[in-house]
């Protein structure tokens, strides 16, 4: 009897696991955020951005990483992680 609206949501959001010796690295290259282990230990979890992709960020290990974000940015946020991955390995 009240008025209301359901959404379901449960599809909106994307992930991706990154993990490796240089997954903090890869992560700075769009990420503002100092990614060192004093300033952002494992189980810290934030809101932040990847190039212009809003993302959440959450270090789930000493080296690796969850991300999180709309599914609209997943092949933006792959494919920039893609690129800076070939530069490294270039490197």
């Amino acid at each position: 009897g009240v008025d209301h609206s359901l959404v379901d949501i449960s599809h909106r959001q994307a992930a991706l696991e990154l993990s490796g010796t240089h997954a903090a690295w890869l992560l700075n290259a769009g990420c503002p955020l100092d990614l060192s282990l004093a300033a952002f230990p494992v189980d810290t979890v934030t809101r932040t951005i990847f190039v212009k992709a809003e993302i959440v960020l959450w270090r789930t290990g000493e080296t690796s990483f969850r991300l999180e974000f709309g599914r609209s940015f997943r092949g933006y946020v792959a494919g920039l992680l893609a690129e800076v991955s070939r530069e490294l390995a270039a490197a």
